[in-house]
């Protein structure tokens, strides 16, 4: 369990002082900060809205202005304002913390290192900065002599100068040292150049481009910095596009190239396309929410990038028959996700590059408009395997479907897609129903589908039983913290007995012993995700709903006695010749008795 209590310090060794901290956390105002990314209503003293980390129609997603967290009862997302941005962002640690302190008008001082940490955050800003040198390279050559042919190329696919800016476009010509020769002469060593995909190796050539006679397509980051390269060949050389290979600051599987436009789009919806120029052309006609995978198929950690900044995603792939494969994969991966999924119909042609250019905008649009549900687009692909003239070829389709129906996990869901369904292909309701119950019958389909669980598990077991009633009067505390005077003479920290609920008594007790009231801090105290979210999970327990102050009393003090209780039978459990577990179920049962007879007053 990773717990800091000096200094706010990651797994990567470099860290602001905490002090600072909590400086840039206290003068970001969580409301204020998450309104500008979620819809939220002000419900009694917190705020909520639809949760951003998961796919969901009634609002879960809660905001708490007094104690700056915030917690998902969906899917048991939770942390203070920075681990928002970090997780909604996709933000490290580091930039989400100055990212809220230019939101606040806070200048940060040089962030301090460990030599490790210094060594590896300077490999990663040099190679940054080989990137941003060869794009640079990239561009001028592009608009060099020699780069002639690729700026006819892009001038030929009708791109605009002010497109290729904004893309950064450039080119790498045929002579197949130059930019090695370039970054050399910028005091870049070989291992380095190696290390950035930028040049190979081969017992002929020795070392040399990697890339030469292709257009050149920089691929950036989200804030963006240029993590790396995608090249398509002049001519009909192999491959034809050729990207930059994973090294420390670029992992194809998580990023999307033209996110870095398209996470500012905020056009409701994302439209996701195949390739580079699928993207280019997409924005240059005015739909800047549009991105790509980067040479691979699409991937989860993809469509969680997705996820942040929009539900619903559109599919633009190719008509041909690998562009319809590769958006069945991507229908299946984006349900998981929890995102929509629709597809937009290119035909009569191949890409919207192309589609663009033979129809233009207005008509792209309209196909945005019209774009087909993703399960009707499923069932469209599946039909073509079927001959539908064919009384018992159309009654196996018609099974197939059923089948499918069963995976909706809500009734109401899959009883309106049944009438869709029934309506399009000309099916009997009732008839596709039976059909659907009775696959689901006998194969165990159309069973709810867990939603995403919460960090703490919730077992009614004794052990969860006390976890359960510490839980409780931990979130009693945060929600009215004036009432830890009342505990303190029978419940200290020791009576926790889960180690990361201990962790937190002791942290939110000594503040409170210092007269600080900041519940969000305590989650700074913890480095792991998984324990943030348990800590919010742990401050946003559901409280017992009382009517009268006479009730109130009595479930504060069930509450203690229950903490209390369960703390003696534990240090019982474990006396033996512990000397600490023995003086503890000394004291804890005199403070047990004197419990047992005491009435609390609120």
């Amino acid at each position: 369990m990773m717990f800091r209590r000096n200094v706010t310090e990651r797994k990567d060794k470099m860290y602001y002082p905490e002090e600072l901290i909590e400086e840039v956390r206290t003068k970001s105002d969580i409301v204020d900060v998450i309104s500008g990314y979620v819809r939220m209503q002000k419900k009694g003293s917190n705020y909520f809205g639809l949760c951003p980390f998961h796919n969901e129609k009634s609002p879960s997603f809660s905001v708490s202005p007094s104690k700056q967290i915030f917690y998902c009862f969906g899917c048991g997302a939770g942390g203070n304002v920075i681990t928002f941005l970090m997780e909604y962002e996709n933000a490290t640690f580091q930039e989400a913390v100055k990212m809220l302190a230019d939101r606040a008008g806070i200048n940060l001082p040089e962030m301090e290192y460990n030599e490790e940490a210094r060594q590896k955050e300077s490999r990663r800003a040099r190679l940054l900065e080989i990137n941003k040198e060869a794009a640079k390279y990239y561009y001028y050559m592009l608009r060099n002599p020699r780069g002639r042919a690729g700026y006819q190329y892009l001038s030929g696919r009708q791109l605009s100068e002010e497109t290729m800016k904004k893309f950064g476009l450039g080119y790498a010509d045929g002579a197949a040292s130059d930019l090695t020769a370039y970054l050399r002469s910028k005091g870049y060593g070989d291992d380095l150049l190696n290390e950035s995909g930028l040049i190979a190796y081969d017992e002929k050539r020795g070392i040399h481009d990697k890339f030469w006679n292709r257009v050149m397509f920089p691929i950036q980051d989200g804030n963006h910095r240029v993590i790396g390269f995608g090249g398509r060949v002049m001519g009909d050389a192999k491959p034809k596009y050729l990207n930059s290979p994973e090294t420390m600051i670029f992992d194809k599987s998580r990023n999307l190239y033209g996110l870095n436009f398209a996470r500012t789009a905020r056009k409701g919806n994302i439209i996701l396309c195949e390739g580079y120029m699928d993207v280019i052309a997409m924005h240059q006609a005015g739909f800047t929410q549009a991105v790509a995978s980067l040479g691979t198929a699409f991937t989860t950690g993809q469509a969680s990038l997705l996820r942040r900044y929009a539900e619903d995603v559109l599919l633009a792939y190719d008509s041909d028959g690998a562009g319809v494969n590769a958006a069945m994969r991507a229908i299946g991966i984006l349900k998981e996700s929890g995102l929509r999924g629709r597809v937009i119909d290119m035909r009569p042609y191949k890409d919207p590059d192309e589609f663009m250019k033979n129809l233009g905008a207005e008509a792209f649009q309209e196909r945005i408009d019209q774009a087909q549900n993703s399960f009707f687009f499923e069932l469209s692909v599946l039909e073509k395997e079927y001959q539908m003239e064919d009384p018992e070829s159309r009654t196996a389709f018609h099974r197939e479907i059923a089948k499918k129906l069963c995976g909706f996990e809500e009734e109401v869901e899959r009883e309106n897609y049944i009438e869709a369904v029934a309506q399009k292909y000309h099916i009997g309701f009732e008839n596709l129903r039976k059909l659907v119950n009775s696959y689901a019958a006998k194969t165990g389909l159309a069973q709810p589908v867990p939603r995403p669980k919460s960090t703490v598990a919730k077992k009614n077991t004794p052990e969860e039983n006390a976890k359960k009633a510490q839980r409780i009067l931990l979130t009693w505390i945060t929600e009215e913290p004036e009432l830890y005077r009342k505990i303190k003479p029978y419940i200290g920290v020791e009576d926790f007995t889960d180690e990361l609920y201990r962790q937190v008594a002791g942290r939110l007790f000594d503040d409170l012993e210092k007269g600080i009231y900041q519940p969000a801090a305590v989650i700074s105290a913890f480095e792991e995700e998984q324990e943030q979210r348990a800590v919010a999970e742990i401050f946003n327990t559901q409280l017992y709903e009382i009517t009268t102050p006479k009730e109130r009393e009595k479930a504060f003090h069930d509450i203690l006695y229950s903490v209390k209780k369960n703390s003696f039978e534990f240090y019982s459990g474990r006396m033996g010749t512990d000397v600490n577990a023995i003086n503890q179920v000394i004291s804890g049962k005199k403070a047990l008795e004197e419990l047992s007879k005491t009435h609390i007053s609120l």
